[in-house]
């Protein structure tokens, strides 16, 4: 129990450091058009003669028997299961429905492979302000949060646009409740203040913090997501409101109005579960120990269905894979999919895989993924060699009868995160995806977020670009 406490403080820490660096990946560069002289002669011919087979692609998964598969059976799924939180039994049966699936669907080695991870249980959870009037405030606990006493706190609140201001009213906070209105700059920055907004003013005495969703636009809606704790900082319960009510507190204090608020969770955690990264596959049929995943998280958070975050890209490159069953397509490697558990609460199944199978990691030639929404496919976001991004380019030169696609680094892909620190080439989906944090981790994560027909290109650019890397003569070289 205390190795499960220790490795899942360990993903947190590297969870949330993954999170606040993505809005280094917002400042991307497109990779130069430019590839003379980087890729032979003989290597551009050879991935050029795939055209007849990517248009093969394109067809069954935009006009053929696959067209808008991709949607019915995430719709199917998500319509079925709903929300999928680490630690609960419903997670594991959509675990087991995909599996059986699977081996219908004739993928081979095909296998939930067992991954510890944490329980942590909302419970029932409500914030009221009492003062200046009696209002209830929708919120939603953050992940790893503590619980409220039985009768929850009651106390004064503060309001703060930053940490700066927190730190300048530093004498203010103690015994007090304080409500973060922090403007939305960007994902990677924003997301600060739900990650280390509890510990910044449990220091200076606070007794339980709110803050505004990580969001930067809201029809009254809260977002949940994970929080992390100091070791050296009293545990204070935490939990997002909406957009409109920080904004009112925000008012109202200003105005010199004392507020007072009431907030009760009942959060806790339990002893550790276990769940499984779901693996089926299409063996190499002449070096099949070398390896292309694709892949996408199955968990989602207890809110909302899951649809976006991450139905789509698990379903989109789990149905990749079945694609090209269905076209007869075997590539000379192993075309691997994955289907990551307990992503949510901090990259566990996908670093807890990685970490387990090191010693074939030299056997990766590419890793694909698909974690920040399937809306109108863009291309790829890639880190790798300059040889690698221009295969990438080539690649997506063939498909781009399909839609404009393009390839743009560094990749932006969580799951697959610690495997291109190695040096492994990786690739993440590039999509059209500014409404992506309008949904994240809210009630608003439904089927009605996603598009057939962009899950449908999504599909025939995993299915196109896993097989001609899987199937070309050239094992691709590591990034230093």
């Amino acid at each position: 129990m205390k190795i499960l406490i220790s490795l899942t403080l360990i993903y947190i820490f590297v969870a949330i450091t993954r999170i606040n660096n993505i809005n280094c990946y917002q400042v991307v560069e497109r990779s130069s058009d430019n590839c003379d002289g980087v890729l032979s002669p003989d290597l551009i011919s050879e991935i050029d003669s795939y055209q007849p087979i990517v248009d093969r692609i394109v067809n069954e998964a935009t006009n053929g028997s696959f067209k808008g598969r991709t949607w019915r059976d995430l719709s199917d799924f998500v319509d079925d299961f709903g929300s999928r939180f680490t630690g609960t039994q419903n997670l594991e049966e959509a675990i087991d429905h995909v599996l059986l699936r699977s081996r219908e669907l004739g993928l081979e080695n095909v296998h939930g492979d067992v991954v510890p991870v944490p329980r942590w249980i909302r419970g029932n959870e409500s914030a009221t302000m009492l003062s200046p009037r009696e209002k209830n405030l929708r919120m939603l606990g953050l992940g790893y949060s503590i619980g409220t006493p039985p009768g929850g706190i009651t106390a004064e609140a503060i309001v703060v646009e930053s940490f700066e201001e927190l730190k300048k009213r530093a004498s203010e906070v103690q015994g007090k409740i304080v409500v973060y209105n922090q403007k939305f700059i960007s994902y990677g920055k924003t997301v600060l203040y739900r990650s280390r907004g509890a510990v910044e003013a449990a220091k200076l005495g606070a007794v339980a913090t709110l803050i505004r969703s990580i969001t930067p636009f809201s029809i009254y809606s809260p977002h949940t997501g994970m929080m992390s704790y100091s070791e050296s900082v009293k545990k204070i319960p935490a939990a997002c409101i909406t957009v409109e009510d920080a904004h009112l507190l925000d008012r109202l204090a200003k105005r010199g109005k004392k507020l007072r608020i009431n907030i009760k969770m009942e959060a806790h955690q339990l002893a550790s579960a276990r769940s499984r990264n779901l693996i089926s596959e299409i063996s190499g049929s002449a070096k099949p120990e070398k390896v292309v995943v694709v892949s996408g998280h199955i968990d989602s958070w207890d809110v909302g269905q899951g649809a976006m975050d991450d139905g789509g890209g698990a379903f989109s490159s789990w149905v990749s894979v079945l694609l090209l069953k269905g076209l007869g397509l075997q590539a000379k490697r192993t075309i691997r999919s994955i289907m990551w558990t307990a992503e949510e609460m901090g990259i566990i199944g996908a670093n807890y895989y990685i970490n387990k199978y090191r010693s074939q990691e030299k056997n990766l030639q590419m890793v694909m993924e698909s974690d920040i929404g399937t809306f109108l496919p863009l291309g790829w976001e890639a880190t790798g060699s300059p040889e690698v991004i221009c295969i990438l380019r080539r690649i997506t030169k063939l498909l781009s009868k399909m839609t404009p696609l393009e390839v743009k680094t560094p990749h932006s892909g969580p799951d697959i995160e610690n495997w291109v620190n190695d040096g492994v080439p990786g690739a993440s989906l590039w999509n059209k995806n500014e409404r992506y944090f309008w949904y994240h981790h809210s009630e608003g994560d439904t089927m009605d977020v996603e598009g057939p027909e962009n899950l449908d290109m999504a599909t025939a650019l995993f299915a196109a670009t896993s097989y001609i890397i899987a199937d070309i003569s050239l094992d691709l070289p590591r990034n230093p």
